[in-house]
């Protein structure tokens, strides 16, 4: 059993809360800006003392409407400036932030807001009012909407101007280190998702070990791009260190146009998931293919892996050198000019990037630093740096945290990023906090040097290569309740989107083919190739989707010519499915869904 720590460098306040760093930078360097917004085509400039200014309206507002010490507050809403605004004043009024992402559908929106006993929902729009106009007519606590685009931020100004500074402050002071600062839920098997509560000593010793980590990207006058939901901890967690760091973020939710926005902001370095490094890549490989260039992409492409593998082993031969610098003019310069110009690292996180991915990044000039964590460790618990880095791995612990593997391989953690619980749910607290370390469900090594890799998932939660977790359950049992399905196996682990095989029932298939007129020895390749059939297995799809964010969906699906069963080993006694085994045994079907 390998166990690896790093000691701590940083101690934590006892009265520490994340909203100091708002009014300790408006004292102390009011005409620092923090934040840009975008209006029209311009990016406008927010000051620490404007922004100071703000959260201050909104918080007083907050209590102006009933928001008492504890109360939670839920923010539904896509990436944008105004969430900061609120995440910062309802810590400011002494509340704790529900974070919910804006695709959840309205089962599980429902869920969350009842769970949580969420007293004040903010929310973005009309469209998202109207789809969520059932469940937040039922929620008991729930006392008010307001919309961000609907004047929220005006409106809660007005109501604030009776509470004074003095009050205010009085209700700031009253949170502690220990205190609730979020609520974001996370998957788990049976499909209800579990409220990690994280607290201000969480975000705090997350913000530390970030700005320790990332070192010189972490500076005064950097700049970044924030396009990841700040409903993801991970999100957060790098806006955090980066606020407090005194580097100006952005903020867009609309990725179609990232890569223009990128050549005009000119971010320093940015935050993403595997799955934006791939559209990257493959974007340019595409572009070079249609110009004709594809051979020279490809070369250029083997010469960066290349050079960045020889940096691990003393450094590049004279003749790999000239050859990078050749292709550094014909290609990864290109390349670093549609990041902007001025990007020179990026921190992946969410899901595994690979190797391949991470060398050649490095190679063409743009290191991608790879991190590993989960909600309940408030986003990165490990994470490759500038000084210390190897790539495949997801680095060592950050400062003030260690790591060991258990007896069955699994990964265990602790330090000040860990949560202390699950809200309400005592029993799922117990199963993962054991004898002082939280049982992350991964398998995982650390190696002779510290660096931990993840080398398979000991829970069934899948997470795609967009860093979505994903309870399978859900949209398989949805799946499986339409008549003519018998089994769903939903797959899309590291993946860009979701998938599903699914088999049919042979009790109900012989009604169905009577129904259609279909000959009862049609054989079954034939009728999975049926389009009424196909019809059917598509409303079943269709339906089941409903039941899930969009991120979740099955986005395609493989009818297969078997169904699962106990004698292949498919399945339990107890008709569960053994995962492990249907992916291999049909590994070629899964691998075609993403051909």
């Amino acid at each position: 059993m390998r166990e690896f720590s790093v000691p701590q460098s940083f101690e934590i306040p006892e009265d520490a809360s994340m909203a100091d760093t708002v009014f300790r930078h408006a004292s102390e360097d009011p005409n620092f800006v923090p934040f840009q917004r975008r209006q029209g085509s311009a990016w406008v400039n927010v000051t620490a003392a404007e922004f100071a200014a703000q959260v201050t309206a909104v918080a007083k507002g907050l209590i102006a409407s009933g928001v008492e010490l504890g109360d939670r507050v839920a923010l539904l809403s896509g990436t944008r400036y105004e969430w900061v605004v609120f995440d910062y004043a309802i810590w400011t009024a002494g509340g704790c932030t529900v974070a919910i992402y804006e695709t959840s559908s309205p089962d599980q929106a429902k869920w969350i807001l009842e769970d949580s006993a969420t007293s004040l929902l903010v929310i973005e729009n009309q469209a998202q009012a109207d789809n969520l106009e059932t469940v937040t007519s039922e929620a008991e606590a729930l006392r008010e909407v307001l919309q961000i685009d609907g004047g929220a931020i005006e409106d809660l100004t007005a109501r604030g101007a009776s509470v004074t500074d003095e009050q205010l402050d009085e209700r700031r002071h009253q949170v502690r280190a220990s205190s609730a600062a979020t609520l974001i839920y996370t998957s788990g098997t049976t499909g209800k998702p579990k409220g990690v509560q994280l607290t201000h000593s969480n975000f705090y010793a997350e913000s530390a070990s970030v700005r320790i980590a990332l070192g010189d990207a972490m500076v005064p006058g950097k700049r970044t791009l924030m396009f990841l939901p700040l409903a993801h901890v991970f999100a957060r967690a790098i806006s955090f260190g980066a606020f407090d760091a005194k580097v100006t973020v952005a903020h867009t939710a609309d990725l179609t146009t990232l890569l223009d926005q990128f050549a005009e902001f000119k971010p320093n370095f940015i935050l993403s998931v595997p799955r934006v490094f791939e559209k990257v890549y493959n974007s340019a490989k595409q572009k070079a293919y249609d110009g004709g260039k594809g051979n020279i992409f490809e070369k250029a492409s083997a010469t960066a892996i290349a050079w960045s593998e020889a940096q691990d082993n003393g450094g590049a031969g004279l003749g790999l050198k000239l050859k990078h610098a050749l292709f550094d003019k014909l290609v990864y310069a290109k390349l670093r000019a549609a990041l902007g110009g001025e990007c020179d690292r990026a921190v992946s996180g969410g899901a595994a990037l690979g190797a391949r991915l991470g060398h050649f990044f490095r190679g063409v000039g743009i290191p991608v630093y790879e991190g590993y964590g989960l909600t309940e460790t408030s986003a990165a618990f490990s994470v490759n740096t500038t000084a210390s880095q190897k790539i495949g791995t997801v680095g060592k612990p950050v400062n003030g945290h260690a790591a060991k593997i258990g007896e069955d391989g699994e990964l265990l953690v602790q330090g000040p990023v860990v949560f202390g619980g699950y809200w309400h749910n005592d029993q799922a607290t117990a199963d993962s906090i054991r004898d002082g370390w939280f049982h992350t469900g991964d398998l995982g090594a650390i190696d002779e040097e510290g660096y931990v890799s993840i080398t398979g998932r000991k829970k069934e939660i899948i997470v795609t290569a967009g860093g979505k977790n994903v309870a399978p359950a859900v949209i398989e049992d949805a799946i499986r309740a339409h008549p003519l399905v018998s089994q769903c196996l939903v797959v899309g682990d590291a993946k860009p989107f979701i998938g599903a095989l699914i088999t049919l029932d042979e009790e109900t298939l012989p009604g169905w083919k009577e129904r259609n007129n279909i000959p009862e020895d049609t054989p079954i390749a034939d009728i999975v190739k049926n389009p009424e059939l196909i019809a059917e297995i598509d409303a079943a799809v269709a339906e089941g989707n409903k039941k899930v964010s969009s991120a979740e969906q099955v986005k395609k699906y493989r009818l297969l010519t078997v169904d699962f069963s106990q004698e292949t080993g498919e399945l339990t006694p107890t008709l569960k499915l053994k995962r492990n085994i249907i992916h291999k045994e049909h590994g070629a079907e899964i691998e075609a869904l993403y051909a």
